[in-house]
Parts: C-alpha cells; structure tokens; sequence
C-alpha cells in the first residue's frame, strides 16, 4: 500500500523538504488496519503531537479559571478535554491526576466504551479489573465514568503498581486491590503484594467488565517517539499479536456472563487490532457491541483501537 499522492501531500512534503518519492517515513504502511488514511497517517508524523488533558469531575470550572489566570494558550476539543503545545508545563498550573489527568485524546476517547460497557452490560458495573493497568489512566477514567465501582488493577511490573499507588492516592482513589500478575505467561501472581496473598490464577465469573489495554507495538504513538520507526522490525507484529493471544485468554474467563470485556491498543496495525477482535469472537463467542480505530493524526493525537464484547 502506498501513500496516496495528492496535492496536498504533495505540498506538505515540500514544506517538510521531502520529495514525495523520498517519503520513507513509516514504512509498515502494507500491515495498517483497512480504517487508516495511510497518507494522512504517515503525514502526521511530521508534525509534533499536542498535549492533553482530561478535567476531572467538579474540577472542570476551577480548571479553566487557572489557564485563564496564567494565560496559557489552550484548544478546546470537547467539554472536559483540552489540547496544549507539547512544551506546556501544565504540572505547574494545575494538580495533576487531582483535577485533570494527562490523557492523550484517543485515550480519552475509550470513555465513550466504558459508557457504553455500563449501558449494554447484564447487571450494573461494579466489578472491574483493568488487568494491564500500567499508570492507571483507564482505571481513573473507568472510575470518572462508571461511579462507584469496586476497582482491581494488576500489571506484570512491580514498580508500575508503586507509582499507580502514588497516582490513584493524588487522584483519591483510596478502595481497590492491586496484585502483580504476568497474564502473558501463565496467568499466575509471580509476586505478590501486601493486599493480596497466594492469589493464583484469575477465579472465573468475578468481574462485570474487564478491561485490556494490552501490551503492543505502540505504533499509533510514533509521533511522539519517532526514534522506533528506525528499530521497529515488521516481524515484531506477530510478537505482539501472540502475547495479546495470551493475555485475552488467560484474562477473559475471569468475565462474569453478561459482562463486557474490553480490548484496547494504541496500535495501527490489522494484526493487532480487527485480526484480534476474530480471535476473541471465535475463541469466546461473545456479542461484539463496537470496535472502532480510534483515528488521533487528524487531531494532533495518538491513534488507538477498541472493541467492546459481552459475555454470553
């Protein structure tokens, strides 16, 4: 698949310095999901991507007081996301985590599922493990969205759950249990922590929603880290596909029948997103209710991919 040439590429190449014929800069274009305008996309990368960030519930009025306050040039996007320059020290300004996070758009955007988990789900939400938790972005998205909900996280690191402890405590997020689980491997607790002991595999039908935010190429963030474009190697798709087999598989059955389970990367690539939404329907047999790429190079954002599923 090539880059398609318009004028407007055309144009932008220029400005860049860069004959159309020249423009090497993501090479991978053959393995995209069908979804991406390929030159749009590759396009983007010239480009540095925004910095954003979600209000918080009852902070959003006292947020924009303060840039108003500071003059601090801001793009609205929607009510409770705001778009800066990547160089603004918004650490400065505000109480991170307490009054807004620092969430990219498209990752934002996984609060329109989340919304949609709690309306399509069997029972009420209450039960949810965000089992590849990293900093903990979608738990306090899940938490902002959903209400009261009783919260498990778990990621194979130990020191990301040390720093997910010190984010959920600015954050006020004071109930929920935390273990240390390699769902790529077997699915078991290779370390535990002080709140959870001799925890094993996941126990099957807990959980009202799970969400999986699964480890992958991160190629829809390239933007921000254009250094992988030059060490990522094609082969490494299938990788990241296999251990996305794995982590779905050791994690799905812990999904209570009627809950939604769902399925995130920051990936662009077909392997990694609608090729896993086949594996997940034919291996589990749920109901797909929404899977879309979640396209940010049009917004100067990280381009992700959700798919929501029930359990039936």
């Amino acid at each position: 698949m090539e880059c398609r040439r318009t004028a407007n590429g055309q144009r932008k190449c220029a400005l860049a310095g860069i004959a159309w014929e020249q423009l090497t800069i993501f090479p991978f274009t053959g393995a995209l999901s069908e979804a991406i305008d390929t030159g749009a996309f590759v396009l983007s990368h010239l480009q540095q991507p925004d910095l954003f960030i979600r209000l918080r519930p009852g902070y959003e009025k006292s947020v924009l007081e303060k840039l108003h306050k500071a003059a601090e040039p801001y793009r609205r996007v929607n009510d409770t996301c705001i778009a800066f320059s990547n160089a603004a020290k918004i650490d400065a300004l505000l109480e991170l985590d307490k009054e807004a996070v620092v969430q990219d758009y498209s990752s934002q955007r996984v609060g329109e599922f989340l919304l949609l988990a709690g309306a399509s789900a069997a029972t009420p939400v209450r039960a949810v493990w965000d089992c590849c938790a990293a900093s903990g972005g979608k738990s306090i998205l899940a938490k902002d969205m959903l209400g009261d909900i009783r919260l498990t996280v778990s990621d194979v690191r130990k020191q990301i759950l040390v720093n997910l402890q010190q984010r959920f405590a600015a954050a006020g997020i004071k109930e929920y249990e935390s273990f240390i689980m390699d769902l790529a491997a077997d699915g078991r607790a290779t370390v535990t922590t002080p709140t959870q002991t001799n925890r094993g595999t996941p126990k099957s039908s807990i959980y009202d929603l799970i969400i999986a935010d699964a480890p992958c190429s991160g190629s829809g963030t390239w933007g921000r880290t254009p250094e992988s474009l030059s060490f990522f190697k094609e082969t490494e798709i299938d990788r990241y596909q296999a251990l996305q087999k794995q982590v779905v598989s050791n994690a799905f059955p812990a999904l209570k029948k009627g809950g939604c389970f769902l399925y995130i990367t920051c990936s662009v690539f077909k392997k990694e997103n609608e090729e896993m939404v086949s594996f997940i329907e034919e291996q589990f047999q749920p109901r797909l209710v929404r899977a879309e790429l979640l396209k940010g190079y049009g917004q100067k954002a990280d381009t992700m991919f959700a798919a929501l599923f029930i359990k039936e």
